[in-house]
């Protein structure tokens, strides 16, 4: 999803360019170089069936079947919703049992996107994302998108949604399936935010920032504890911004 928180400094441009929740015009809309913490190299994570826990309660990241989080935003100047639906269906993935996400983006009130995310969590409180069914209105029809992947089929590999105990400086490959273009990275900014979103006002809020090499974008996501994801704004590379409107169960 979308779907994080102060002013900090990143490497752009092979030069330091402060992201901040306020960044220009122009500097959204150029297309920027990777930053300095991208990850290269080989990946290959183990995946050992036994150590994950059958439920997703990661602080900065729970899913409880029945709960719904509801965004309002914005994307190249068009109004969306975005209504993420934590399902009571399970996937097994790589002999995981995850926690089956629904993912509806709307515009003017009609579907045009719909994501099925895979989530599992292992002991140490990491939440894996194992791989998504992903869905695409095409002449009034919605049909599985190329980016679509799943953990173990196809060379994809799962990766790193949320850290259990995340630290700033801390990167993590979110997913990789290069076939398709799914290679989203994270990095830690830090929990010193404050931000308000029609959901609500809060203090010591999670920040991350997240790199796309596929679609060359720096996205920012905010994270409360107890809640999730409250707010996510593209800060370079394009025009995209959505916020937590409400929760429903």
């Amino acid at each position: 999803m979308r779907s994080y928180a102060r002013a900090l400094v990143l490497a752009l441009l092979g030069a330091a360019v402060p992201v901040t929740g306020h960044a220009s015009d122009a500097t959204r809309e150029s297309t920027p170089h990777p930053p300095s913490w991208v990850l290269h190299g080989s990946y290959a994570p183990t995946i050992e069936p036994a150590a994950f826990v059958p439920r997703v309660d990661n602080r900065y990241f729970p899913l409880k079947p029945g709960t719904a989080f509801h965004y309002r935003g914005v994307r190249d100047g068009t109004p969306q919703t975005d209504d993420m639906v934590v399902t009571h269906r399970t996937k097994i993935v790589l002999g995981v049992r995850c926690t089956v996400v629904e993912d509806t983006v709307s515009s003017r009130g009609k579907p045009v996107e719909r994501t099925f995310d895979w989530y599992a969590q292992d002991r140490a409180g990491n939440v894996w994302y194992m791989g998504e069914d992903s869905l695409e209105l095409r002449n009034g029809r919605f049909l599985r998108a190329s980016d679509s992947w799943q953990a173990g089929v196809a060379g994809a590999r799962p990766g790193i949604i949320m850290r259990g105990h995340p630290r700033v400086g801390d990167v993590y490959r979110q997913e990789y399936y290069k076939p398709g273009g799914a290679l989203d990275q994270g990095r830690v900014l830090g929990t010193s935010a404050s931000v308000k979103v029609p959901n609500g006002s809060f203090e010591h809020v999670l920040a991350t920032v997240e790199w796309s090499p596929v679609e060359p974008q720096l996205e920012k996501k905010w994270y409360v504890a107890g809640l999730g994801e409250v707010k996510e704004k593209v800060v370079a590379g394009g025009h995209e911004e959505f916020e937590l409107v409400r929760v429903t169960r």
